[in-house]
């Protein structure tokens, strides 16, 4: 029976009787310890009976007023004096002591959280305060018994074997707590190991115990993944932006070159890489005024390029190793033989030209000359539109002859248009066979 009655000392106001004495109900002195008699002189058990002071105590089973005691289904607890204990009481829980708390009315806290002058605390099914990790783990109070909300770093739970001594600090993890105290934990499937919080604007990585994880972290892409399926995690559990150099992730380490490597991530934390084996146009990203294109491992490329504009492709160049961006208009570049070549990429997109220019002829950026033993040579160029090509006719210099008629190492007359297209053979109009496509450029290697 649950009363809401505080109690004072219980010597005062109580009604004193000599043992053996029959008296109407009430309370009653049997040798050293009070008792309550109903009206047939009968103890009274497991009861509360209110005292003349108009406070409540309570008869225990053996009909004796309950001092120091858990009363009532240890839902209450009363002092020496027999009198509800309300607020914050040190009691011995087994061999050792721990707070509890007693609502107004004295019923204690139990199995449940309690706030308490703005101060959250846990109890449990006993009634004590609970400290550390609880709940699974999934919440932490701190010595005093406060919970926990927001960034804390923590000794992660462990298992009594390894469990560290109160005052060791190594292998303390940071965690995140809401603010109702628990943990933030992901729910990870398909492999993942690792979860994403954004919190006050910044992304922040867990694992599934929900400790915060630094350094190469992966997110997706189950046991197969690549370097998109992976953000990179500051020391300070931020996600890294911007360009980073630094070792790949360990599951992908054979795939480079290079002990270390360069990486852009984006603002959210992702390297940019191609999607697939193919360098795509549509994948340029301009950083800073200048545009640059990352391969399927993340990492810049340099060099001439082979970048795909849909079933299509064409060569970009994107200058020395040290640059690694996106260079336009005319270039000499030196190829493999150590000779330098000519080379055009639109000063619009940085495409390689195809066609006329200046009176030189490119393919996909490379001028296209004749061989210096044929004098002059017909090349067939494939036309941009992927539908049949267009035949010129080129000296070893590169330049066009156009509106001539002039004859090859073998006296075989060509004669041009205006724009250096053949239009007869030999006289002949109607042009028959074959003739050599352009060499492409020599791409670069960045693997």
């Amino acid at each position: 029976m649950r009363k809401k009655i505080f109690l004072s000392l219980f010597a005062v106001g109580l009604l004193f009787v000599s043992p053996g004495t029959v008296y109407a109900e009430g309370w009653s002195k049997s040798g050293s310890d009070w008792i309550y008699l109903d009206n047939n002189n009968n103890k009274i058990t497991n009861e509360w009976r209110k005292g003349a002071d108009d406070k409540w105590r309570y008869l225990n089973e053996k009909g004796v007023m309950a001092t120091e005691s858990w009363v009532d289904d240890s839902n209450y607890y009363v002092d020496d004096q027999g009198l509800i204990v309300e607020g914050w009481k040190k009691l011995k829980f087994g061999n050792e002591y721990h707070w509890a708390y007693f609502q107004s009315g004295g019923k204690a806290v139990k199995e449940s959280w309690k706030n308490i002058g703005d101060k959250h605390y846990y109890f449990d099914d006993e009634g004590k305060m609970l400290t550390g990790w609880i709940l699974d783990d999934d919440y932490y109070t701190k010595s005093d018994g406060t919970m926990v909300t927001g960034w804390y770093k923590l000794v992660p739970p462990y298992s009594e074997e390894s469990k560290p001594g109160p005052n060791q600090t190594s292998g303390e993890k940071w965690f995140y707590f809401a603010s109702n105290g628990k943990k933030f934990k992901p729910v990870l499937t398909n492999g993942i190991k690792y979860g994403e919080k954004k919190i006050d604007g910044s992304r922040y990585a867990f694992n599934e115990n929900g400790e915060l994880v630094t350094g190469w972290v992966q997110i997706s892409g189950g046991s197969n993944p690549s370097i998109r399926n992976f953000k990179y995690i500051n020391e300070d559990g931020t996600v890294r932006k911007g360009w980073y150099s630094i070792e790949p992730p360990e599951e992908l380490a054979g795939g480079y070159n290079n002990l270390v490597e360069w990486f852009y991530f984006s603002t959210t934390g992702e390297p940019y890489a191609s999607k697939t084996d193919n360098l795509n146009a549509g994948d340029l990203l301009k950083i800073n005024d200048k545009q640059y294109l990352f391969n399927k491992n993340g990492n810049p490329v340099y060099g001439i390029q082979k970048v795909y504009h849909g079933n299509s492709y064409s060569a970009y160049y994107f200058g020395t190793s040290s640059q690694c961006y996106l260079i336009k208009g005319k270039q000499n570049i030196k190829e493999s033989s150590g000779q330098l070549e000519e080379y055009y990429f639109q000063t619009s997109t940085g495409k390689g030209w195809t066609g006329t220019k200046d009176s030189k002829l490119y393919y996909k950026g490379r001028i296209v000359k004749a061989n210096p033993s044929l004098k002059y040579q017909v090349f067939s160029v494939p036309n941009e539109n992927g539908t049949g090509s267009t035949n010129y006719v080129v000296a070893p210099s590169g330049k066009i002859v156009s509106n001539a008629r002039v004859k090859d190492a073998d006296k075989v007359e060509y004669k041009t248009n205006s724009s250096g297209v053949l239009v007869a053979i030999d006289g002949d109009t109607n042009i028959k066979g074959t003739f050599e496509v352009p060499q492409e450029p020599e791409w670069t290697n960045n693997d």
